[in-house]
């Protein structure tokens, strides 16, 4: 079973769910808010998609959080920022037996579990 790690009211997560669904890919969601997000977690995400591409830029929380944190985010400060505001990680993310994709993109659905 695939874990697909974001919100559940988030559009794009919706889209990715909706697309495991279709294609019959056993999957559940595991809701940052709801869930929690363990510290391992962000360590591998990060690893995986550097710490640039983990944070949502495209966010309200971005927007709202303190300039000061904005303007001198970095790699160390990033993943406490990230732990402590899981609605600025960009989503949805699976991360899992060998597939790594953040996002919702068709073509790399399709080529992770074509």
């Amino acid at each position: 079973m695939i874990t697909v790690y974001g919100i559940k009211n988030c559009d794009t997560v919706k889209k990715a769910l909706k697309w495991l669904t279709d294609n019959n890919i056993e999957h559940k969601l595991h809701d940052y808010r709801t869930d929690g997000l363990a510290p391992e977690f962000l360590i591998n995400a990060e690893a995986q998609f550097g710490w640039q591409t983990l944070v949502n830029k495209r966010s309200t929380t971005w927007r709202n959080l303190d300039s000061q944190i904005r303007e001198n985010l970095e790699k160390h400060t990033a993943l406490s920022v990230l732990a402590e505001q899981p609605t600025l990680i960009k989503r949805p993310i699976i991360l899992q037996d060998g597939i790594a994709l953040i996002g919702f993109n068709t073509k790399e659905y399709e080529k992770a579990f074509g």
